[in-house]
């Protein structure tokens, strides 16, 4: 062990008092930014879920380039099979084709425009969570039945019941006319005014029939256990698409890009918050060490008065300040984790909560998200800040004269 080493660990210690609230405001704070970059990375990641599973999914099988410009006839041939062999291929339920068009739907005194999703019933609910959003009536049931299910608002627009009927016109594959009359089975409310206004969904097989779809669809949907299975998800239904050129797969990101630009202006705002705290942390530490090096003027100025190098000096006050800030880094994010990893397992809840989740079938509680990013992320900035609020004390060594250091008293 190098004497420099033993100095600064012996300075260290000549005011624990100091050292230990130094060192603690860098534990508390390390502590929170643990706890506050898990909660944050949690609730994106339930933001990312929530707004997937409306529609999104975490991957679609498109016809190319309908991503762009949803145009009719951009379409998936054959998609209920083709659906099949990639729910045989992933071995998982979580797969669902659907179609999409533009309708006028008309009550009997009301017209409103609105986008009509043609949907597989049987595997809707395991990609979306509009079937478990029904508060009134039913969803629906059978492939072919002539049965509708609309958003809340649209109900209220065309004044429209569970039992109603209403008359779909529109424009089929090959241009021709479209008609259909549906009868309602259910109503949906999810909390989103324009979904629950200018959407409504049909069984897919009375969507193809109605439109003409000649057995073809617009997207496969498909869901995976998290966002980390995404890429190999997506792997295997392009190898599985490999002979089809005119069809994409697409993960969420590029079918929602703006939900990840989202993340990244909340992540920015939220950054100038820490930052503020460290910042208080680095004046903390700068004070720190300048009164260190202030009290040891005339003792600084002795041994450079025997050949000990203004530079040594200084490399002394870095050393210290690098042991105080490992040391907090170490003790703030085995603490943050041990809190953190706490919470992943109970859940954090907020009042109002509750209600909110069950009315709009969301998570009742929020799980702070662990991984070597969140625990390492903001020690590391602590750590960083504080080194470079010591370089302005170490500095001023160079410019300490031993003679007037050795007069101070």
């Amino acid at each position: 062990m190098s004497i420099v080493f033993r100095l600064a660990w012996r300075n260290l210690w000549r005011h624990p008092r100091r050292t230990w609230l130094t060192t603690g405001a860098m534990v508390f704070s390390n502590i929170l930014l643990v706890f506050m970059i898990s909660l944050q990375f949690g609730m994106y990641g339930l933001m990312i879920d929530n707004a997937l599973q409306v529609f999104t999914g975490h991957v679609q099988v498109q016809a190319s380039g309908y991503n762009e410009d949803k145009k009719m006839r951009q379409i998936v041939p054959d998609i209920i099979p083709l659906a099949n062999s990639i729910r045989a291929t992933l071995n998982s339920e979580t797969v669902a084709a659907r179609g999409w068009a533009f309708a006028l739907a008309s009550s009997e005194d009301r017209s409103f425009g609105i986008g009509i999703y043609g949907v597989e019933p049987e595997f809707e609910a395991q990609v979306s969570n509009i079937p478990g959003l029904v508060s009134d009536g039913r969803y629906l049931e059978t492939d072919s039945a002539a049965e509708i299910v609309v958003g809340s608002v649209l109900a209220r627009n065309l004044h429209v019941k569970v039992g109603d009927e209403l008359t779909l016109l529109g424009s089929g594959l090959d241009g021709s006319f479209a008609a259909a009359v549906v009868n309602i089975v259910g109503i949906f409310d999810s909390g989103v005014s324009d979904i629950d206004r200018n959407i409504a969904e049909i069984p897919l097989g009375l969507f193809q029939e109605t439109f003409f779809m000649e057995g073809g669809g617009h997207q496969i949907v498909v869901v995976g256990d998290g966002l980390e299975t995404v890429p190999v998800i997506q792997s295997t239904v392009q190898t599985l698409l490999s002979d089809d050129p005119e069809l994409v797969v697409l993960d969420w990101n590029e079918i929602q890009p703006g939900l990840k630009q989202a993340i990244q202006a909340d992540m920015s705002s939220s950054f100038f918050m820490y930052l503020v705290l460290v910042i208080l942390v680095s004046f903390s530490v700068l004070n720190t060490q300048l009164m260190s090096v202030l009290e040891r003027t005339r003792e600084f100025g002795i041994v450079m008065a025997i050949g000990l190098r203004p530079g040594q000096l200084g490399r002394l006050v870095l050393l210290e300040t690098a042991m105080m800030g490992l040391i907090g880094a170490v003790l703030g994010a085995a603490a943050g984790g041990l809190l953190t990893s706490w919470f992943t397992s109970q859940g954090l809840a907020f009042p109002g909560m509750d209600e909110m989740a069950a009315r709009f079938n969301l998570p009742a509680r929020m799980y702070p998200e662990v991984n070597v990013l969140t625990l390492s992320a903001g020690p590391a900035v602590v750590f960083v800040f504080t080194m470079l609020a010591a370089i302005y004390p170490a500095l001023r060594l160079r410019w300490q004269n031993p003679v007037d250091a050795m007069r101070v008293v």
